[in-house]
């Protein structure tokens, strides 16, 4: 089929590169690809750049009946989350148009397969891989840019887990903010009998989901579009890759669900952020956290006495 989408480059500031591609996934959005732009330190950077770190989000949009508008929109989502990063651009680019077949390739150059880990592998639906051993291959919707395993916070949950589950099986898992759902899909491969995964986003929820039925591990994993406050029972296993602020705004929620003996990982915590997060869980009857970072993220795991 011959279709035109429309191609849409922003430059975005990393605190909120999650919250754009939800905010235009929201206003019509068909895919994201996301990409972190690397200093190249033997030239000096051009002030006319975008500053390393930031990173490049290209949006694909069906072409709408009204151009006009979705730009208003856009510009809308912009300024508002401008307000909580003053380096994000509040002009919206002109579109570019691509052939439907420019984009399906253009996919392919964003998502790789992703090993976590000694045996955990996340790749997309259409690439192939040679399982080894005892892989454990989970796939994932190409169309997700957010939560496929080559994002730090993501990446940094998923060895959590894979390292959890090589110490020995957890079977009952809680992800807060499952986003795509690859955490609770990766926990529920790995073992896990029982998997909550949460989400206030209806569309997560969906997506989510999807990718549980993808995986065949649907009959394990729970969706739900419950709040974290709403949700009973004790887990082996509480992830919240959610940002620092969320993290500590849910600290008793997300504690008080971890059962005896249990495990908490929160992630979606920029380093500049972390001793907040650390402050803010010190109070807690947990054991000193296991700290790791990865690019600008950190990780921080606790345990709670059995």
């Amino acid at each position: 089929m011959d279709k035109t989408w429309l191609e849409l480059h922003l430059q975005v500031p990393e605190a909120v590169v999650d919250l754009v591609g939800n905010a235009l996934t929201e206003l019509g959005c068909a895919g994201l690809t996301v990409e972190e732009r690397q200093l190249d330190t033997f030239v000096p950077p051009d002030p006319d750049e975008p500053a390393a770190g930031d990173y490049q989000v290209r949006a694909y949009f069906p072409r709408p009946a009204d151009l006009a508008l979705l730009r208003q929109a856009i510009g809308d989502q912009l300024r508002w989350l401008a307000t909580m990063s003053p380096g994000l651009t509040t002009v919206v680019p002109e579109f570019i148009e691509v052939r439907n077949e420019d984009w399906a390739e253009g996919w392919k150059q964003h998502f790789p397969a992703v090993r976590i880990g000694r045996r955990l592998v996340v790749k997309p639906t259409w690439e192939a891989f040679s399982r080894e051993g005892d892989d454990v291959v989970i796939e994932l919707d190409p169309g997700m840019a957010f939560g496929t395993g080559t994002h730090g916070t993501t990446r940094l949950c998923l060895e959590a887990v894979a390292a959890l589950f090589e110490e020995r099986v957890r079977r009952r898992v809680l992800d807060v903010g499952t986003g795509s759902g690859i955490l609770a899909v990766a926990a529920a491969a790995l073992g896990a009998e029982r998997v909550l995964a949460c989400d206030i986003d209806a569309d997560a929820c969906a997506i989510a989901g999807d990718n549980a039925r993808l995986n065949h591990v649907s009959d394990r994993v729970e969706v739900s579009g419950a709040p974290l406050q709403a949700l009973e029972g004790g887990f082996d296993l509480v992830l919240a890759n959610i940002l620092a602020e969320e993290n500590i705004r849910l600290g008793d929620a997300l504690v008080t669900r971890v059962a005896p003996g249990g495990v908490l990982v929160l992630s979606g915590i920029l380093l500049e952020k972390e001793p907040l997060v650390l402050a803010a869980f010190a109070r807690y009857p947990l054991t000193s956290p296991q700290i790791t970072h990865r690019e600008e993220w950190s990780c921080l795991l606790y345990r709670k006495a059995g």
